[in-house]
């Protein structure tokens, strides 16, 4: 992609800001991401009852977010997902299916990857992902 902006497409775009989920409540959603992920919450943007607005978490040099309260952004998509990069994917798999989170694809290895495909509780896709 070009550095520079051009007459056909005046839109410059240099890297993704961040990728953010919608979910149905942050109360339901924030212990799936923290404990069952462990993520940790970087930045928070809540709502006067804590239960909607965004809650950033900074994984090496991007974002993911979750967020609620916009009514046209509505959970459980499956037109996308995040691929999150996991150090030992085996311990990985064991400690989702410990905690009976929906598998959706089976774990698979590809030539240069191993893969997972879950489900947060609002149905939102998440790939766990170890590169070889």
């Amino acid at each position: 992609m070009s550095e520079q902006a051009d007459e056909e497409n005046p839109v410059k775009i240099s890297e993704i800001a961040f990728v953010c989920y919608a979910v149905s409540g942050l109360k339901k959603a924030r212990p799936f991401y923290e404990e069952t992920l462990g993520l940790t919450a970087t930045k928070t943007y809540l709502g006067p009852d804590s239960d909607v607005g965004m809650v950033e978490y900074d994984l090496g040099g991007s974002t993911f977010a979750i967020g609620c309260g916009a009514p046209m952004f509505k959970p459980g998509g499956n037109n996308v997902a995040v691929a999150l990069e996991v150090a030992d994917f085996p311990a990985a798999v064991k400690h989702l299916r410990d905690r009976n989170v929906k598998i959706t694809l089976e774990p698979m290895e590809n030539p240069n990857c191993f893969m997972v495909l879950i489900e947060d509780p609002d149905g939102n896709p998440l790939m766990i992902h170890h590169r070889k």
